[in-house]
């Protein structure tokens, strides 16, 4: 504060006149006049996010929360509202714990909160409209309470667009930073604190690996375990590399450690996490060490289960598969994200592999493992998608057989090649072709479910069924959502459970009497 401000704040203000003043000022330009903006130089630049250099990633093992801030948040709550993928639910973890060991208490109530961030998705237009729809519902609570931090992070804040937007028109936003430096939270939470100023902190650069960085997890049963980062595809459709950054794998040790760590914890299920996760290991210079070596390591702990997503067909090798195959706590549910069935969209996408590529990795897969269970990701009306290529992906459905699919109409991302495509498909039309796409997948669904009528499976119970409270909810090993009455005992535990009913998303069953708990 300088001596001027000093100055204007002793001044004496009638009560009225203040009141009156405060009437006749609008939201916006309170806003304007008491939450300044500081646009600050370390903003996203697209052009250089594409650019891939040849720097070395460096780990670094000495995290720690420093003096100055390690109290800081005492006696204070923090909120965050996590929107999109798995690694973003994982981040979310991460600024928990970092927030945690800095004295912050978490809440789920906006008005309590001091400190709030919304950890954003870029992938898809409709993510990006929710975000911005948050940050509009919490301008009247910062109006109210003006030492509440709110921040915005998370793949959004790589955008240039994104940043531009929130600069000329949310100034009651007090921190933006991106997806590279949430080691950074601590020092970027004290100069929003003291500084009173907006700050920018996005690194278009790579980030490097951070180890040892406190974690929040949610619940003692699951846990994501994090082996990348980043994606070198480009597919054309895709912002994920440039807000991600290049490739880059954590070491096989920190890893390892890492899953015998949530064993000892009690932990019964790990999955192994990465923008492109069977691309873990090829930026390694001085050992030849892929996902199919790290299963196998993993094999080789007491865990009950372990998965991993999402992977790149293109990456799915022949070692992946070997192991894969060796069962046990390696999880026969793989999903294998197609995108589409024709060989001509999937050229355009950048894919790099054809329908008949997929097909005959599936074929070997099968081979491999006879009882996988498979399921996709697949976008409908990528621009100037026929109808013959939009046939292509029914045909492709059924030919694989897959059990479930996350479908979407394609999204235009900014920045992206594909958004600079003209686009002659009718959104009508791609909203019908969603429809039919959808309508055989919940078939195939619904036929995958009734073979599990009768049978005996093996639930890792998450606990209560969001529907109703006396009703317990798990996951079979094929990652079938399971609704069963049992005891509160058996959550965290693995039971086995009697079908009774089939459903097209869920099945029903009954508890066997006297199951023998997995540990």
């Amino acid at each position: 504060m300088n001596e001027e401000q000093r100055k204007q704040q002793a001044q004496i203000i009638p009560i009225d006149n203040n009141i009156e003043r405060i009437k006749n000022t609008s939201s916006d330009e309170m806003i304007s006049k008491y939450f300044q903006t500081s646009y600050e130089p370390q903003s996203p630049d697209i052009k250089k996010a594409r650019k891939r250099r040849n720097e070395d990633v460096q780990i670094h093992y000495d995290f720690a929360i420093p003096e100055d801030v390690a109290t800081i948040g005492k006696g204070k709550k923090f909120l965050i509202r996590t929107y999109g993928c798995q690694m973003n639910e994982h981040d979310t973890e991460v600024m928990a714990g970092i927030l945690t060991e800095m004295g912050y208490e978490p809440t789920s109530d906006t008005n309590d909160a001091d400190i709030i961030l919304l950890n954003t998705c870029a992938i898809r237009e409709n993510a990006e409209n929710k975000v911005f729809g948050e940050i509009g519902h919490l301008k009247p609570l910062k109006l109210e309470k003006p030492d509440l931090i709110i921040g915005v992070c998370g793949c959004m804040s790589q955008e240039e667009s994104v940043v531009d937007r929130i600069l000329k028109k949310h100034q009651h936003i007090d921190l933006i930073f991106g997806t590279h430096n949430i080691h950074r939270l601590p020092q970027l939470v004290k100069e929003a604190l003291f500084g009173k100023e907006m700050i920018v902190e996005v690194w278009s650069k790579e980030g490097d690996v951070i180890e040892n960085l406190p974690k929040v997890r949610k619940g003692k049963i699951k846990a994501w375990v994090n082996i990348m980062y980043g994606c070198d595809k480009f597919c054309t459709y895709c912002i994920v590399p440039m807000t991600r950054g290049k490739e880059r794998s954590r070491r096989p040790q920190d890893i390892i450690q890492e899953v015998r760590h949530l064993v000892a914890q009690g932990y019964q299920e790990v999955t192994l996490l990465g923008q492109n996760v069977n691309a873990y290991g090829k930026d390694f210079e001085d050992i030849e060490y892929g996902l199919g070596d790290l299963m196998n390591a993993i094999h080789k702990i007491d865990i009950p289960r372990v998965r991993f997503t999402t992977s790149h067909p293109r990456d799915f090798d022949d070692r992946l598969i070997e192991v894969l195959a060796q069962g046990g706590n390696l999880l026969d549910h793989i999903h294998l994200p197609v995108q589409s069935g024709s060989s001509e969209i999937l050229k355009k996408m950048n894919r790099k592999y054809t329908r008949e590529d997929y097909l005959e990795l599936v074929r070997k897969i099968r081979k491999a493992i006879p009882n996988v269970t498979l399921t996709t990701d697949i976008i409908v009306g990528f621009p100037n998608e026929t109808e013959e290529q939009f046939e292509e992906t029914m045909t492709l459905m059924e030919e694989v057989g897959f059990e479930a699919a996350y479908t979407y109409i394609y999204s235009p991302r900014e920045g992206t090649p594909a958004a600079r495509k003209k686009d002659d498909v009718p959104e009508s039309v791609k909203k019908q072709r969603l429809y039919r796409l959808n309508e055989l997948v919940n078939k195939q669904s619904a036929e995958s479910m009734k073979t599990y009528k009768g049978k005996t499976v093996k639930v890792l119970v998450e606990g209560e069924s969001k529907k109703d409270p006396d009703v317990l909810a798990g996951y079979t090993e094929k990652n079938k959502l399971v609704n069963f009455k049992g005891p509160r005992s058996s959550i965290g535990k693995i039971v086995e459970v009697e079908i009774t009913e089939a459903k097209t998303w869920s099945l029903d069953g009954v508890m066997v009497e006297n199951t023998v708990e997995v540990n």
